[in-house]
């Protein structure tokens, strides 16, 4: 079975690489380009994995492919489902309150006192 790019967590920096370069002016970004941008913040590029990437977004409508992967975003869970809503009458307010107070007690004297 053929890998497809862009399932793996370092191919992701490739395609960020070439949809910046893109969204940046370049319609039509080569591997030095890229390899320009992931230098930059670091990233030695892989010489397959890029050449790959490129051969695989060179000539998409790059609106396209961040609407496809904004589609394939949007039905990963984002923990909704384990959020616990506080019971009313819970100490969860009373908590926040406490916050509250202990950081206006801060904000008057900013941790330290004029003759500590």
């Amino acid at each position: 079975m053929e890998e497809q790019i862009g399932t793996k967590a370092a191919d992701v920096g490739y395609i960020a690489s070439y949809l910046l370069a893109t969204l940046g002016g370049n319609s039509s970004p080569s591997a030095k380009d890229i390899k320009k941008i992931l230098d930059s913040v670091g990233i030695e590029a892989d010489d397959d994995l890029l050449n790959k990437a490129i051969s695989e977004l060179n000539g998409k409508n790059i609106e396209d492919v961040i609407a496809q992967g904004a589609g394939k975003l949007a039905s990963v869970p984002a923990g909704e489902a384990v959020a616990v809503s506080a019971a009313p009458g819970s100490a969860a307010p009373a908590a926040g309150s406490a916050e509250e107070k202990e950081s206006e007690e801060s904000d008057d004297d900013m941790g330290f006192g004029l003759f500590d």
